[in-house]
């Protein structure tokens, strides 16, 4: 096989780029990925190939030797020493050459390993042995860290549940006392999504106290990794928003983060959060958010916003617009329906549905509002959506609203000619 590489700077002060070739030896590339292999490993084939290559070979199913395609008498992949020793060497020797020498692979963590660690995870959370616990958590970031490799071998041995358990235990003893295990653990929980079982562990009142608590915490990022798992949470089902919901702070919390953000990640987490929150039919939640203005400070900020926030706001409006309060809220905004219009086949699919939504929404129980709508371009839009094509609902409810507006278009109509530039464009 052939390497190619570039010179970095001619010495004769050409400015040409020089490209040249070296030849790898043949032994030293992995029959799979055809390229030069950082962490050669033996099969009981007895063939060498690289790690990661071979493991998604066997990952994918297969049970044979991908170049003799015999049986394979089991799946052990003994780490050929000599070999990776001899294609360090060859880095070295081909340094000049631009070749940059392979690190020293890290020998992969074994279920056994994973299964002691978390047995010892098991016993310090029935001893309540924060120090023991947080030993175990260590190991397991340690490991995890090294490569994702080690991640998926970590999380096939259920480590989330061990840890979701864990971490319930310590919360309901003592939030402010076991603060720095409850942390460490929401850090590797953040890399063991999805929670499956686990989520009824960290779904628990004590749970999810703990988590809020920690949205207050002055380390943004432990306030990330609190949100994070709330917004996993949350979204597994709506039972958890509703809990959520009903501890003390926790929507004044999630609206600051998006009235002040300190962090993207953290407001586009808590927009979920919210989204998941307004899903459930406590109406008490959505009569709060509304309160505090909510529907104006997202209708403001998703003006030049990108499109998964944009997405996830809009979303957060459509469900508000289903109380009067959040309509109120809406018809008292002049941004509310020139934004929902022109949003409409700008920025996704999904950003186009809630906004039909919220507009359909609003037009239901007032009139002013399809007059508005009519001067800012909505059934030209509407028109056009429905013949480029979208999802069920949003045309059924388009094709509603078409029928609402077309008794006003007699002299109110407006088109805005920008909405129509570049209309072929995808999402």
């Amino acid at each position: 096989m052939v390497f190619s590489w570039r010179k970095r700077k001619p010495r004769n002060g050409d400015k040409k780029v020089h490209h040249m070739e070296l030849e790898i030896p043949r032994h030293f590339i992995c029959p799979i990925a055809l390229d030069l292999m950082k962490d050669p490993v033996t099969i009981s084939s007895g063939m060498t190939y690289d790690r990661e290559s071979i493991e998604k070979w066997l990952e994918e199913g297969n049970f044979t030797c991908p170049v003799t395609n015999q049986v394979l008498t089991n799946f052990d992949q003994i780490p050929n020493h000599s070999l990776r020793k001899m294609i360090q060497d060859w880095c070295v020797e081909n340094r000049s050459h631009g070749v940059e020498r392979i690190p020293t692979p890290r020998i992969p963590v074994s279920s056994a390993e994973v299964s002691e660690v978390l047995f010892s995870v098991t016993d310090s959370k029935r001893r309540l042995d924060r120090c023991e616990c947080l030993n175990s958590v260590h190991k397991i970031k340690k490991w995890g860290l090294e490569s994702e490799r080690n991640r998926r071998c970590i999380v096939a041995n259920d480590a989330a549940g061990v840890l979701a358990a864990a971490f319930d235990a310590f919360a309901s003893d003592s939030v402010e006392k076991n603060a720095n295990v409850l942390e460490e653990i929401l850090y590797v929980m953040n890399w063991m999504f999805p929670l499956a079982e686990a989520q009824l562990l960290l779904g628990s009142k004590p749970s999810l106290r703990c988590m809020v608590w920690f949205l207050k915490s002055n380390d943004i990022s432990v306030k990330q990794n609190s949100i994070n798992v709330l917004k996993e949470l949350t979204s597994c089902d709506q039972l958890y928003g509703e809990r959520l919901a009903a501890i003390d702070g926790v929507i004044g919390i999630l609206f600051k983060f998006i009235k002040d953000p300190i962090s993207p990640l953290i407001t586009k987490a808590s927009l979920m959060v919210i989204y998941h929150m307004v899903s459930s039919p406590n109406e008490k939640t959505k009569a709060e958010l509304v309160e505090m203005g909510l529907v104006s400070l997202l209708l403001e900020s998703i003006i030049e916003s990108e499109k998964s926030y944009c997405e996830r706001a809009l979303g957060v409006i459509d469900k508000l617009c289903e109380t009067k309060q959040g309509r109120e809220s809406a018809y008292d905004n002049a941004l509310a329906m020139p934004v929902l219009v022109k949003k409409i086949l700008r920025v996704s699919e999904l950003a186009t549905e809630y906004s039909v939504l919220a507009i359909w929404k609003l037009s239901k129980y007032e009139e002013k509002v399809l007059i508005e709508a009519l001067q800012v371009g909505a059934f030209q839009k509407l028109l056009l959506l429905i013949q480029v094509g979208c999802s069920g609902e949003t045309k059924e409810k388009a094709t509603e609203l078409l029928k609402l507006l077309n008794p006003y278009r007699p002299g109110l109509e407006c088109i805005d000619s920008q909405d129509f530039k570049n209309i072929k464009r995808s999402f």
